[in-house]
């Protein structure tokens, strides 16, 4: 349950109340757990998928799971019990505040859209995608928005289809079944099973992506197309979409070719894509760089952020770090009940895939715009020498508005970065009316740890 007080909306109860989504009690708003595809709840309905498909394996197999139009996000809530993690979006629409009730109960979830553009994640990270009645039109337009999902779903991954094509026969469901089956086909993706569940009385399909490229050089007809080389599938921030395959990975050595190890030996060991004959991000071999960077958040976490910053963590669940790097971050912070949104900047090397691989997720950012979620929806950011590096594309004070915008009232900003922009952040957040908690150096090496307060501007005086 959430307070009412803080997402006053109730045009959901009255739309989806009926479905279990969200109903109205008092001074708070309270979530049963269902949805329109799993009235009867969330859990059913998840071991429903499991059991058609026994390899999903929730936890194991499958970590990272992308929710198309998530609604409320019920399904990503109650994966956390699977040890799945889920990166949820849905657009601001007649579903009024959908995406913010979702981060309200500490769900993670982001405002975004399928139109015209590449979704701001790289190509082949999310070991499934699950679509219940998203009211996405995969089969129009040669297919555009599901060659989209092709390129975000690991080779091998699946794609969980829940909707009335799948299981009624109405004229209109049946010519987009049709549609769907021709089109999937077409792409070589394999439907693995087709369900029905009795107890909510709907059904699901579930499709495959192949892992070679066998079947794309078997098909008589290339459509869709395949992409050129040129074409980059990582490269996804303000790119248009594109209504063709890449070519699946064929030497062992790139990523893709294998499954990540099972979780949670996959968030501790460098991918084995990782060469020692690259460089890493730090200047070590980078399998080196990743575990040394991860060795260092550990420390950094217990003997600092746990007990020397005085932070009550039973207060944090949505935590941000604005600078991701490898998500070691993140991956300190594992046993704690917190997500973590990794967020890899524009102009930063693309350490994506790799935080993925760990099982974590994240998304490309450019921090001199805005970043698409509500006000106060983070409890805890962290910047570690991103600021400094920022201030030169773009100015730092709307960066750091951007950050007040995001983090809820009591919420927390640690800033690690040169002591010149830790002066300058910190006369920033003192305008803002922040409260410094800790401001300390060491050589030229800075951290800031500081508290957003509950402080209104005085609107006799505006």
């Amino acid at each position: 349950q959430i307070w009412y007080s803080n997402v006053p909306h109730t045009k959901l109860v009255e739309y989806k109340g009926h479905q279990n989504w969200v109903n109205v009690s008092g001074e708070h708003l309270v979530f049963p757990g269902g949805g329109t595809q799993f009235k009867r709840g969330a859990l059913h309905y998840i071991d429903f998928i499991q059991e058609a498909k026994k390899d999903v394996a929730w936890g194991k197999r499958t970590r990272v799971v992308l929710d198309v139009g998530c609604g409320v996000a019920s399904f990503g809530g109650y994966l956390f019990d699977r040890d799945v993690l889920t990166m949820s979006f849905a657009p601001k629409d007649e579903h009024e505040a959908q995406v913010q009730f979702a981060l309200e109960r500490g769900i993670p979830a982001i405002s975004a859209v399928m139109g015209t553009k590449r979704l701001p994640f790289p190509g082949g990270v999310f070991d499934a995608v699950h679509c219940a009645r998203c009211r996405v039109p995969w089969h129009i337009e040669g297919g555009k928005l599901l060659l989209e999902l092709n390129r975000l779903l690991r080779p091998g991954g699946y794609f969980v289809w829940s909707a009335t094509p799948v299981y009624q026969k109405l004229p209109e469901d049946v010519e987009i079944w049709e549609a769907m089956s021709v089109l999937t086909r077409s792409m070589c993706w394999n439907l693995v099973n087709k369900v029905k569940d009795r107890v909510n009385r709907v059904g699901a399909a579930i499709f495959q992506k192949p892992m070679d490229n066998r079947c794309y050089d078997r098909r008589s007809a290339a459509n869709p197309p395949l992409c050129g080389e040129s074409d980059n599938p990582d490269a996804a921030w303000n790119v248009s979409l594109q209504s063709c395959m890449h070519r699946l990975p064929r030497d062992p050595t790139m990523r893709g070719l294998r499954w990540p190890e099972e979780w949670p030996l996959r968030v501790e060991r460098p991918p084995y894509w990782l060469k020692s004959s690259e460089t890493g991000v730090y200047g070590k071999p980078a399998p080196e760089d990743f575990q040394a960077d991860y060795e260092h958040w550990k420390r950094v976490i217990s003997n600092s952020y746990m007990e020397g910053l005085g932070i009550d963590w039973s207060s944090v669940r949505n935590v941000m770090d604005m600078k991701a790097v490898y998500g070691g971050f993140a991956a300190a912070l594992r046993n704690m009940k917190v997500w973590v949104m990794n967020v890899v900047p524009i102009d930063s090397p693309d350490t994506l895939p790799i935080i993925y691989e760990r099982g974590l997720f994240g998304l490309y950012h450019d921090w001199c715009e805005s970043f698409s979620t509500y006000p106060r929806s983070y409890d805890l950011v962290h910047a570690n020498h991103l600021f400094s590096k920022i201030k030169k594309r773009c100015q730092l004070l709307g960066v750091i508005v951007e950050v007040d915008r995001i983090v809820r009232p009591e919420g927390r900003l640690i800033v690690r970065d040169d002591m010149e922009t830790i002066r300058e952040v910190e006369s920033i957040v003192k305008s803002l009316h922040w409260e410094v908690r800790l401001s300390y150096s060491q050589e030229n090496e800075g951290l800031l740890f500081v508290q957003k307060t509950m402080w209104r501007p005085n609107t006799s005086s505006s």
